[in-house]
């Protein structure tokens, strides 16, 4: 099979990967898994070793493969997640970015608490968990809601596209062979600094149209002038202390992220890197995040049964049902469909690697001259605005752009990033994400498209800029 003839059928693929998801309205995970299939069988007319069950066998191995990998993190992230959301902490930090800039700029409250948040929590939950604070701060201080959607879910996407432990962008890692702690610390730099240069520059642009909070939500809440910061904090008895809401969440992060860097450091014979490699394994880490959360959520019983109560309408006598069985049957629930879609996203890439003339396209973009760092990021560009799903844009990204790296000269980290970015490029209507913030932040369709829409490419294009200074220069 030629490069040509592999780039035609590879095109198809994707094609009808987009037409079986937004006009069949097929799940992503069946529709991954027929594209897969139709794939592996018309390169067998072209080439040996893709009979049907010899596809059926790469499907299976890539599925397998992917999920040994990051199943265990996905599960113990969503675990993580129904603990930041039961104690309170997401209010406890909220109520620290208030006072940390003095009461002014209030809509950089919700959004750096969605930003934090987002790590580990999934993107819908966080819009519901930030949304409350962003109504509230919006009545009180008389701010657009147009405003306080377009940083709070700009903040919290950048996060989910660009900072493991997120089920999509891990599985990109993972998929690509990335070091995980690497993209963290990196992810983290470029996502921070891409979210005040885009909010440094629309900022008086959301001023421009006023946006009413939603009634119902601040139906007792009084507007007020007074610029005293107790007067604006989020009141709600027994919230964690600001550094415990933190710990919930850094925890992981910083075990992840600090390993890598030590590693880079210290000598590979020191006894210490037995020590960061156990801490900063992501399994571990993550794990320390859900007992520390668990801990928490000891101290601040009523308010973990009055959420736990909220989300299932159940309030168990013994309050370790709440913890030991409720947050993982809720976390449960949320995290199945992310396995399944990143399964299936690693038997896609699975199916590809396997093509011989994968290398002989990855020559002919090479030698056109294009930007190698442009391909992951216009590939999960165009794949977001198609499928919607961050998650299936990504690990459909990497599956096409992981057995070029090598002849484009790629690294993994400035790759996985680029591909990051690349599903910041088109959040809207074919993302439920899209649809959840214009519900809970009270923005009509047009509204939508202009504050959830628009400031995420604008992320997405400052995100690239970044990360392609970092590599032409070698830095990552």
């Amino acid at each position: 099979m030629s490069a040509v003839m592999f780039l035609i059928v590879l095109a198809i693929s994707i094609l009808m990967l987009m037409l079986l998801i937004t006009r069949v309205k097929l799940h992503p995970v069946c529709s991954l898994f027929i594209v897969s299939l139709f794939m592996g069988l018309f390169i067998g007319i072209f080439e040996p070793g893709f009979a049907f069950l010899e596809v059926i066998a790469l499907i299976t191995a890539g599925f397998g493969s992917t999920l040994q990998g990051m199943g265990i993190p996905i599960m113990l992230g969503a675990i993580l997640a129904m603990g930041v959301q039961d104690t309170g902490a997401a209010k406890s930090i909220a109520n620290y970015f208030i006072k940390l800039f003095n009461g002014k700029n209030l809509e950089l409250a919700p959004s750096l608490t969605a930003y934090v948040v987002s790590i580990p929590v999934f993107g819908d939950i966080t819009t519901i968990l930030t949304s409350n604070i962003a109504n509230v701060l919006s009545k009180r201080k008389r701010i657009s809601m147009g405003k306080m959607a377009a940083f709070t879910q700009m903040g919290l996407n950048l996060t989910h596209a660009m900072v493991p432990p997120t089920p999509g962008i891990l599985a990109v890692a993972i998929l690509l062979g990335a070091d995980l702690g690497l993209v963290i610390g990196w992810g983290i730099i470029i996502s921070i600094i891409a979210f005040f240069i885009v909010w440094i520059i629309l900022r008086k642009w959301t001023d421009h149209e006023f946006i009413e909070a939603i009634p119902e939500i601040v139906a007792e809440i009084e507007e007020t002038s007074s610029n005293n910061v107790e007067d604006i904090l989020i009141k709600e008895d027994n919230l964690p202390a600001t550094l415990a809401s933190f710990m919930t969440i850094t925890i992981p992060v910083i075990l992840i992220a600090g390993s890598s860097f030590i590693n880079m450091i210290i000598s590979p014979d020191s006894p210490l890197r037995v020590v960061t490699n156990i801490f900063g394994d992501k399994i571990v880490a993550l794990s320390l995040g859900v007992i520390y959360t668990m801990w928490l959520a000891y101290s601040h019983k009523n308010s973990v049964r009055k959420s736990n109560a909220d989300s299932t309408g159940n309030d168990p006598e013994n309050f370790n049902e709440i913890i030991f069985s409720s947050w993982i049957n809720r976390g449960l629930n949320v995290a199945l469909e992310a396995l399944l879609i990143t399964g299936m996203g690693g038997s896609f890439a699975k199916v590809i690697q396997s093509v011989p003339a994968i290398s002989q396209l990855s020559a002919l973009i090479s030698d056109s001259g294009v930007p190698g760092l442009l391909i992951p990021f216009l590939v999960s560009a165009i794949m977001v605005a198609a499928v919607g799903s961050m998650t299936t844009a990504g690990m459909t990204a990497a599956a096409v752009v992981g057995p070029m790296m090598l002849t484009l000269g790629l690294a993994p980290v400035s790759t996985v990033l680029a591909i990051g970015a690349g599903t910041l490029m088109c959040n809207q209507v074919n993302n439920s994400g899209f649809w959840v913030t214009s519900k809970f932040f009270n923005l009509n369709f047009k509204q939508g498209l202009k504050y959830i829409t628009l400031p995420d490419i604008a992320a997405g294009l400052t995100s690239f800029v970044l990360i392609f200074i970092l590599a032409t220069t070698g830095i990552i």
